[in-house]
């Protein structure tokens, strides 16, 4: 009888649905300092009992028709089912903790400290049953576990990006090292003559400082407030790791062709991006997609199987 409650499609539905409903409670009630509250939120502890309820409900059932642990198709032993058991087992802990806490005509939104032990810490883990709702979609269970199976692929790219970002902080130390550091200044002071100051150069194609009484020189601490250079190993991987996410690499760009040229920087910076950026996450989406299919092709073998056994 409880298998076959535990596999009625309108109980699933109805999980679901307490599923969402909580999670509508837990993103409208509103922690107060001090252990204060107000009657909406006790209404929404008054609720949070009722799901409580449905929840370990819910999982009864479900060792009662599958087995605890010893079964091969066991409630523990499947993964998503543990995720659901532990939640359900941490809040039925906090509220025998927060009963106990409560001393005769305490104020029920009052939590106590049991032995040194804080329950509102404990209560706070109610923010996992919105988690439920993977276990309850087949189709999260899909990605999730694509997400997972494709941890060690994505690691050897991870891998592939520090490789490349060490080799170009190298290139880049070679090429760029010193050249952020000038700016335009006045002539015979210390005051930088523009509101944004630009990287310049001394000679050939980089930026001039065409203001009156100006000059090129040294000493400026650099864009960004001195992170953005080539000055040492780790400023120039950080300076490459900026570029690989696309975040302001332009700018980079351009900082460096002020600073020296047009002839090597656009070569550097274009390739970077290309190699480093595009090519890389085209690379992350295609082990996605490729653990994807494999995934839904199980699921869709599952669901074959599980057709015919009913039949």
């Amino acid at each position: 009888a409880c298998i076959s409650i535990v596999e009625w499609k309108p109980f699933d539905i109805l999980i679901l649905m307490a599923i969402f409903a909580n999670c509508v409670a837990l993103g409208v009630y509103i922690p107060f300092p001090e252990d204060d509250s107000n009657i909406a939120n006790h209404n929404l502890e008054q609720v949070e009992y009722i799901f409580l309820i449905i929840f370990t409900v819910e999982s009864f059932l479900k060792i009662i028709a599958y087995g605890l642990v010893l079964h091969p198709s066991a409630y523990i032993r499947n993964g998503w089912n543990l995720l659901d058991f532990v939640i359900v087992v941490i809040g039925l802990f906090s509220v025998i903790l927060e009963q106990f806490s409560h001393k005769p005509g305490d104020a029920h939104h009052m939590s106590g400290k049991p032995g040194g032990f804080d329950v509102k810490a404990l209560r706070a883990f109610r923010v996992l049953r919105p988690l439920r709702l993977v276990s309850g979609v087949p189709s999260l269970h899909i990605v999730l576990n694509s997400i997972m199976k494709a941890m060690v692929p994505l690691l050897h790219i991870a891998l592939l990006v520090l490789f490349v970002i060490i080799i170009y902080a190298i290139i880049g130390l070679e090429l760029f090292i010193g050249r952020m550091h000038r700016t335009c200044f006045y002539i015979g002071s210390d005051l930088v003559s523009e509101e944004e100051p630009a990287p310049c150069a001394f000679s050939g194609h980089g930026r001039e400082c065409l203001l009156n009484n100006t000059e090129c020189r040294g000493k400026w601490e650099g864009p960004n407030g001195g992170i953005t250079n080539f000055d040492n190993f780790f400023f120039a991987m950080l300076t490459v790791f900026q570029c690989i996410t696309m975040e302001g690499w332009t700018d980079v760009l351009y900082w460096m062709q002020d600073a020296m040229g047009y002839e090597l920087p656009w070569v550097y910076f274009v390739s970077l991006v290309i190699f480093g950026s595009l090519f890389v996450l085209n690379l992350v989406l295609g082990v996605l997609s490729g653990e994807f299919s494999k995934e839904r092709e199980k699921a869709k073998a599952r669901g074959d199987f599980q057709k015919l056994r009913e039949k």
